[in-house]
């Protein structure tokens, strides 16, 4: 059947639980003014419209539902607006990964430390990992001797998960980073940390 005039205007769907898909009968309708009050639906409803507003159901568990006098356009923006920002500050848990060989030297150790210390204080995890060429796999105590001590040097930003195990021809660990070593990100937009300035020059030599 086609309507007479035009088309209908789009009604939202009952799930969105605004004007006239509500199906409470009655709510506490809160108005701009800061007014609540617990009515009818339809009286709720009407007096949002007088004021050139939908009505809003925004806790729908509460007993009755509390229902807002409000632009439900410009409700969405400010929701996924609030959700976007939520996301943003949310931090996605990276496993970074570092490897060694049985004989890795102390320079290359310090180093390698050094990153794991800022990963777990990033709020990542580490996977450590040592790995066998050769002969070198007949010596695997090396192996899950470094990865030990790699984790006691952790002690304080990580913990270990688990003892290392041998998978292949390498030997890893997880170290997951403890709650209070992680620091907090630095807001967007903040500037950068300076660098220390230059020791100031002595006086010029006179010359004779």
């Amino acid at each position: 059947m086609i309507p007479g005039r035009n088309f209908p205007p789009r009604k939202p769907s009952r799930r969105e639980n605004v004007n006239e898909s509500i199906r409470a009968r009655e709510v506490r309708a809160v108005f701009p003014d800061g007014t609540a009050e617990v009515m009818p639906t339809a009286a709720a409803l009407r007096r949002a419209q007088e004021l050139g507003l939908d009505l809003v159901v925004v806790s729908p568990t509460a007993v009755p539902p509390v229902a807002k006098a409000i632009d439900y356009g410009q409700y969405q923006y400010e929701l996924k607006k609030k959700q976007h920002d939520a996301k943003k500050k949310q931090h996605v848990v990276q496993v970074k990964e570092l490897k060694f060989r049985p004989n890795t030297d102390e320079h290359d150790y310090d180093f390698k430390k050094a990153h794991a210390i800022r990963f777990l204080q990033e709020g990542n995890r580490v996977k450590a990992l040592v790995q066998f060429r050769g002969r070198e796999i007949a010596h695997t105590d090396l192996g899950r001797k470094l990865l030990m001590r790699f984790a006691e040097d952790l002690t304080g930003v990580g913990a270990i998960d688990g003892m290392p195990r041998l998978e292949g021809r390498s030997f890893h660990v997880l170290i997951s980073p403890v709650k209070a070593a992680v620091k907090a990100p630095a807001p967007a937009g903040a500037p950068a940390p300076k660098p220390p300035a230059p020791p100031a020059a002595g006086p010029a030599p006179t010359q004779g």
